[in-house]
């Protein structure tokens, strides 16, 4: 989000931060949650074609007019524009995290400092995507994401340049090139890895380098000095963007050219005399633009922060009342930060980079100190960490996974558990497998029996299946059908001894979820009677013996870390959130138990529910602690607890 920019030989451009004023504001009112701009996050996008053409304009006639440039003096501008309002704000994101973060959010909060200080927060939050990564709305530093690529982009092109001293021509082959090899491979990625499509730099290099050349090309062609038709479809594409694309997993891809385009328009025309650019001109519009950079720094954390202090559903008013108070620190970090410090007179260079090299210093240190000390825990009273330690137990070594590219199990990502050897069992499922894995782990090494473990989140362990499921995408759920059909064929090649099966049942059975996730949603077909009852034939016909996980009995209300949240804010926890009656589980399980233990018996039931219930209700806590994460997962203390339920399964093949 780059801050305004003179441009010292064609002069300041009041246009260009009316549009920042436009892009900043799709972006906070999309976070904040008001109506009307789904798309409204695609104003990032827009900052990034600006920052393009404005840092390209500024190093291309440096390389022009004298054949080479100077990096050092490049990186002290961004330095001075940049680090100054960032470290402030990130100061206050740490010092409100210490005194209402939990342990694991305050760890979270700690690797984020040091992965933004570093310029890679957009990697740590691409591998931090995941089935059990916390929501977005938890990371207070999540749109550092873009500045970090930003900052990215800031390295690559004075290193493209340099390499290029003396050779525009060649220059111009890369830059153009690249923009496009980066925007081939974010649409052909987008389908397959939305994520990295999403946060990597090379998939959004395009959209820099789309300014980037416009600048290049603009040099000696000044934009035209009248019309309105160009300045009114650029901000059309601009603000219909922001209307009809949606989250998910088509974006980036094709639907980025939409801002993207619609940017570069409103800048080539952004000189005509035309009402669309004396509306971006007028004052309002360019006072917020000139602080946007501070507003998009504070707008998140104070949106996310919210959410521990105050709590979920603060409704519209409460979400105007947090964008007023992201714009009044906005001024103000503008006005005795921003302005201040970009005056080299009033803070000449050697002092600035010690401030930035002392500041940057702190952050790291701060980052390291909340990480390392797992979130400072000591903050908490037991009460609160009962729950939010079971919200940090679900951290699992996987080092021993790798994924064959020949072989029976090629392409299907294979972990060893227990000794070392030719695996003798192999256990199969989803999630709740994974969630599993360390007490099954413990249990075969300490049988002396080597396993095989496979899990897919969401995807049932049954042959034959097709799945369509509200959290995952398309493409995920044709590879849960092919990777069980390859899962098939290996067992049909060689089969194993002993298959234990895990899953959660009722969700395939019912086609919901329940309570706090109620809200998603899966179809299985064909049906889950059929669908087990085939699955079973064919692993009874392979020679297998056939273990099932009883799925442990659901919790509908609980969640671990909103159970914590509410604790740490005094709030009342009611006790349906911590338990629920047996007869309740009961109904809930039984359709996806039933075509498990209909007729004669094929499986070895394993049970775990005598663990979790007494006669009339089952609970979260055994032993004084909290064995589940959510609602439905157990963590890995309640894991370890049950192990000894593998006993039969892992020594069954030495009493046979």
């Amino acid at each position: 989000m780059s801050g305004p920019l003179a441009d010292r030989h064609a002069g300041y451009r009041p246009e260009i931060d009316g549009l920042r004023a436009v892009a900043v504001g799709g972006v906070v009112l999309y976070h904040f949650d008001l109506p009307g701009l789904p798309g409204g996050f695609t104003g990032v996008d827009v900052f990034f074609v600006l920052s393009g053409y404005l840092i390209g304009a500024i190093l291309w006639r440096e390389f022009t007019a004298t054949g080479r440039i100077d990096p050092v003096r490049f990186f002290l501008r961004r330095f001075r524009r940049l680090a100054p309002a960032w470290s402030v704000v990130a100061l206050a994101v740490f010092a409100a995290g210490y005194l209402i973060l939990l342990p694991h959010d305050l760890r979270e909060l700690g690797k984020s400092l040091i992965a933004a200080s570093l310029f890679i927060a957009n990697i740590q939050f691409w591998r931090q995507a995941g089935y059990f990564d916390s929501s977005s709305a938890e990371k207070p530093l999540l749109h550092m994401w873009s500045l970090s690529l930003e900052e990215q982009f800031y390295i690559v092109l004075p290193l493209v340049l340099l390499i290029c001293i003396r050779r525009p021509r060649l220059a111009l082959v890369l830059l153009g090139g690249g923009a496009a090899l980066s925007l081939a491979l974010s649409v052909g990625l987008t389908a397959r890895d939305q994520t990295a499509a999403f946060f990597l730099f090379p998939f959004r290099a395009w959209e820099l380098l789309s300014g980037v050349l416009l600048a290049i090309w603009a040099q000696d062609r000044p934009g035209p000095r009248r019309g309105w038709m160009g300045s009114a479809a650029g901000l059309a594409l601009v603000v219909a963007g922001m209307m009809v694309i949606r989250p998910g997993a088509g974006f980036p891809g094709a639907w980025a050219l939409i801002p993207v385009l619609g940017t570069l328009l409103l800048i080539r025309h952004g000189q005509a005399a035309n009402p669309v650019n004396r509306l971006l001109a007028w004052g309002p519009m360019r006072g917020l633009g000139l602080i946007s950079y501070s507003l998009y720094l504070w707008h998140w954390p104070i949106r996310s922060l919210s959410d521990f202090a105050l709590g979920p559903g603060r409704g519209l008013l409460g979400n105007i009342g947090l964008i007023g108070l992201s714009v009044l620190l906005a001024y103000a970090t503008w006005r005795w930060v921003e302005q201040p410090t970009r005056n080299a007179t009033r803070l000449p260079s050697r002092r600035m980079i010690a401030g930035v090299a002392l500041s940057s210093l702190l952050l790291l240190s701060l980052g390291g100190w909340s990480y390392t000390r797992d979130g400072l825990p000591e903050r908490w009273s037991p009460t609160v960490l009962t729950h939010a330690d079971a919200a940090q137990d679900f951290i699992q070594d996987w080092s021993r996974c790798f994924t064959p590219q020949t072989g029976h199990f090629a392409g299907i990502q294979t972990c060893p558990i227990g000794p070392e050897g030719p695996p003798q069992m192999l256990a199969w499922g989803d999630s709740h497998l994974r969630a599993i894995k360390e007490g099954l782990d413990r249990a075969a090494h300490e049988a002396g029996t080597p396993g095989l473990l496979i899990w897919r989140a969401g995807c049932p362990p049954m042959f034959g299946v097709e799945k369509r499921e509200s959290a995952a995408t398309r493409v995920q759920d044709i590879a849960c059908t092919h990777a069980n059909a390859r899962i098939e064929a290996a067992l049909r090649d060689n089969p194993f001894p002993d298959v234990l099966l895990v899953g959660r049942w009722s969700y395939y059975a019912t086609g919901s979820g329940v309570g706090a996730d109620a809200h998603n949603r899966i179809e299985v077909v064909p049906a889950w009677p059929t669908a087990v009852d085939a699955t079973l034939r064919a692993l009874t016909a392979m020679g297998s013996r056939v273990h099932v996980l009883r799925q442990a009995p659901e919790i509908p209300n609980y969640g671990s870390l909103p159970v914590a949240r509410a604790l740490a804010r005094n709030e009342a926890v009611p006790q349906d959130r911590f338990q629920v009656a047996l007869l309740d589980a009961l109904s809930r399980e039984a359709a996806g138990l039933a075509p498990f233990v209909a007729g004669p018996s094929r499986i070895e039931l394993i049970d775990p529910w005598p663990l979790h219930c007494d006669a009339n209700t089952c609970s979260v806590l055994r032993n004084g602690r909290t064995v589940y994460f959510d609602n439905n997962h157990l963590t890995n203390q309640g894991a370890l607890q049950m192990r000894h339920l593998f006993d039969p399964l892992l020594t069954l093949r030495n009493r046979s």
